[in-house]
This record gives structure tokens, C-alpha cells and sequence, in this order.
């Protein structure tokens, strides 16, 4: 099953156009401007394709960092079924989008959860994070957690994940490439793998457009899965905006679309 925070974390593909460097990869920083971008959720099962929700993310920056805040809600009609209310933020180095800091903080259904992850960079052959959550259920604190991740290689959460997706040389991949990466949240560390299939052309807006077409897989230390796969198509310019994205539910699928 598709759950929640792998959806948010596919909102969250929205994050920043052009390309930046990523630790141990050697990609060139291009400097992003402040921006602004919407998204809006669509449910599709059978003959129903319905507007389910909506997704807003915007950077800024200063002199020595960027800012990202991600916000997702649902609207009405769905507010019935499961109502989701997700703020996330992020700050990242200006100078190579290194992650510094990540909260997010949802309401979903009956559950407020607040998870908070600080970067210790202290360690050269290691990077640490110290990792908190709170889970409350109809107001009474019910999970109070504080845990210490660690990762040998290149580390990221939702929100920065795709700050570091958006580097990848997709033109130089064949079909089948993969790139993988360790994900912090604050109940536990994920793998995430990121399949190139090819480039394709696709239809937005009634446009049609050339895309890098790619599919997220997340799964656990042991490497069982902890999300049914979801799949994105980036556009295959220099902006690298995700156009679309799409993920199943337990009944139906829940696409996300880039409003231009």
C-alpha cells in the first residue's frame, strides 16, 4: 500500500528547477531564485478522476542557505475519508544543498506527528542525525522518541531527497540504471532507489512534452519494502520540473499534476 509519507514525499517533487551538486557525485551547483509551485492531487478509480488535494512548495534563500516548505492538504470530499494537513522544512547549504535540518509536521486523520532531524557532520567517513518524533492520537502524546541514524554514504530526508534527484544525469543513464540513497526520518532509516526506465513523451495540460520517465522503490535495512513503487516523469530540459506522478492506493490511484 502507498502510504502517506511516501505521497508527501512525491509532492515533494515539485521542490526546484535546474541542477545542483550532490556530495560524492561531482555534479555542478547552479544557484536557484526564490520560487513558488503548485500542484494539484487528482484520485482516479474506474470512471471517477477527481481533484483530491493540493500541493504548494516554495524556496528562498539567504547567504548561506536555502529554505524549502512544503504544504499539502486535502479538500473536502477527501477530508471525509482521510484527512491530511502536512507542512514540511528544510534548510540546505547554499553552497552544495548539504542538508542541515528537516521537520514535518502532519495531521493525518486522527494523528498530529511532529518528526525533527539535525545533521552532524562532525564525523568525515560518517554522516549522523539526531532524530525525534511525537505522535499524538485525538490530543494524548502517545510516542515520545528520540533516536541516532547514521549512513557511509550520502544521506537525505523527504524534503532534500529531491533536491539530490534532480542532479542526476538521466541523458547519460540506459533503461534499468539505478541510484540509491539512505533517507532519515524520525521513526527510522530507508533505502530509496531511484530506476531510470527512459525517456518518453508525455501529455500535460494537452501539451506534449519530452520527459525522463523514473520509479521510486523504498525499502527497509533488511530490504523489504516499506511502500508499493510510485513512478514520475521529469522533464527533459534544463529545468527538470516533475510533470507528473502517480502512485496505487488501496482502491484507485492518486495522480499529481504540475498546475502551469
Amino acid at each position: 500500500m502507498l502510504r502517506v509519507k511516501h505521497l508527501i514525499f512525491i509532492l515533494i517533487s515539485v521542490a526546484v528547477c535546474g541542477t545542483a551538486a550532490a556530495r560524492g557525485h561531482g555534479f555542478m551547483h547552479q544557484r536557484l531564485e526564490p520560487e513558488t509551485l503548485q500542484y494539484r492531487v487528482m484520485f482516479k478509480w474506474g470512471l471517477i478522476n477527481k481533484k483530491a488535494g493540493t500541493a504548494t512548495l516554495s524556496l528562498t534563500h539567504d547567504a548561506k542557505r536555502y529554505n524549502a516548505c512544503m504544504s499539502a492538504k486535502s479538500e473536502p470530499w477527501a477530508d471525509r475519508i482521510f484527512r491530511v494537513r502536512d507542512t514540511l522544512k528544510g534548510h540546505m547549504t547554499y553552497s552544495d544543498f548539504t542538508p542541515l535540518y528537516y521537520e514535518k509536521i502532519a495531521h493525518e486523520g486522527s494523528e498530529h506527528k511532529h518528526d525533527v532531524v539535525r545533521y552532524d557532520y562532525s564525523n568525515s567517513s560518517l554522516v549522523k542525525a539526531d532524530c525525534t518524533r511525537k505522535v499524538y492520537k485525538k490530543g494524548e502524546l502517545k510516542i515520545d522518541e528520540r533516536r541516532q541514524m547514521s549512513s557511509e554514504g550520502k544521506a537525505l530526508d523527504m524534503l532534500t531527497s529531491f533536491y539530490f534527484m534532480r542532479t542526476l544525469p538521466f541523458e547519460q543513464w540506459r533503461p534499468g540504471h539505478v541510484e540509491s540513497v539512505d533517507i532519515f526520518s524520525g521513526k527510522r532509516k530507508e533505502l530509496l532507489s531511484i530506476v531510470y526506465s527512459g525517456k518518453v513523451d508525455l501529455e500535460v495540460n494537452g501539451v506534449e512534452r519530452p520527459a525522463y520517465k523514473i520509479t521510486f522503490k523504498f525499502t527497509s535495512g533488511g530490504g523489504k519494502k516499506t511502500s508499493d513503487d510510485m513512478e514520475a516523469w521529469i522533464s527533459a530540459d534544463n529545468a527538470r520540473v516533475p510533470l507528473r506522478l502517480e502512485g496505487k492506493l488501496p482502491v484507485g490511484k492518486v495522480h499529481c499534476i504540475l498546475d502551469e
